[in-house]
């Protein structure tokens, strides 16, 4: 019962939030400078064929009109038309983001492998030089720039070496092998920072657990120091860093967009880029949508994960 008043409050304050930014977003875009139906006509379109294409995209209604009918169509999965290229957002969304998704989950997991086992070396090493520098890799990953580490892997990893690809992608289903080297310079770039903060918060948590009363007990037993520190320590330093590595991976649908970019992948950030250059109104009100959605869920994710693992919160 606790859990599904739990959840129904974490719930609660995402449904107005989804709809206050989509409000936002649809506002914001209708400012931005320049006629979309222009942009899709071109120069030489006389004003009758400018207001066909207003009609036929309902950008003659009254802008509160426009907002409930894009809603209403959202609500039922329909994002509408592309006004760039006629063709379904919803469907053009699906296939970009399964794209961005399999670049976060690379990413997460890069971030995961390096950053909890450094973040556990350095809080077992308090106080040492192999503390000292963890913490300093751990503060220089979070603070280098997303492009400035592309260019840099980029120059040393696919022009010197010709280890990797410098930019494109490739299906997976087409190759497999080829797909897979396509993501890890991009993976490293998105990651590094996630990893640097996972690092962090892990040795916080580990030095807090360190110094509870259950691992002195733990070591007055004659307990061997990696069985304190692996069983006992991390098993409750990982409760926060569960939590908090949930919600870096919706920061990872966000830090994608310039990581895209840089190694011309057509996921979300292409898309929305493309989007906002050429005016299209539904592309990017659907993208934003989209990804907001998927923030929240990863958050309500995190919140659930949270809640089954804190016995304090189970009561």
């Amino acid at each position: 019962m606790r859990f599904l008043i739990f959840f129904g409050q974490r719930l609660a304050l995402a449904v107005p939030t989804v709809l206050i930014l989509s409000v936002l977003v649809f506002l914001l875009q209708r400012l931005l400078p320049g006629d979309p139906a222009l942009a899709m006509g071109g120069d030489e379109i006389d004003l009758q064929g400018l207001e066909e294409i207003r009609h036929k995209y309902g950008l003659d209604l009254p802008i509160h009109l426009q907002y409930f009918r894009w809603l209403g169509s959202a609500l039922v999965g329909d994002l509408g038309i592309s006004l760039r290229n006629s063709m379904g957002v919803t469907e053009l969304l699906l296939g970009k983001l399964v794209i961005t998704l399999q670049l976060a989950f690379a990413s997460m997991i890069i971030a995961v492998v390096v950053g909890i086992p450094l973040g556990v070396l350095a809080a077992s090493r308090h106080g040492t030089w192999l503390d000292t520098a963890t913490s300093a890799v751990s503060l220089t990953s979070i603070s280098i720039p997303h492009f400035w580490l592309g260019i840099l892997l980029v120059l040393a990893f696919s022009v010197n070496l010709q280890w990797f690809p410098s930019s494109g992608y490739v299906p997976f289903w087409e190759d497999p092998r080829r797909s897979a080297m396509g993501f890890v310079l991009p993976s490293i770039v998105l990651g590094t920072g996630i990893a640097g903060v996972l690092m962090r918060h892990t040795r916080s948590a580990m030095l807090q657990s360190l110094g509870a009363d259950y691992v002195r007990t733990a070591r007055a037993k004659g307990l061997s120091e990696r069985r304190v520190v692996l069983r006992h320590a991390l098993r409750n330093a990982l409760v926060p860093v569960v939590t908090l590595g949930a919600i870096e991976f919706g920061h990872l649908l966000a830090g994608a967009v310039l990581t895209e970019q840089i190694f011309s992948i057509p996921g979300f950030g292409k898309l929305l880029v493309d989007g906002v250059l050429y005016r299209d109104y539904a592309v990017v009100q659907g993208l934003v949508l989209v990804s907001a959605v998927l923030f929240i869920l990863v958050s309500l994710t995190a919140d659930v994960l949270y809640f089954v693992i804190n016995p304090r919160l189970r009561g």
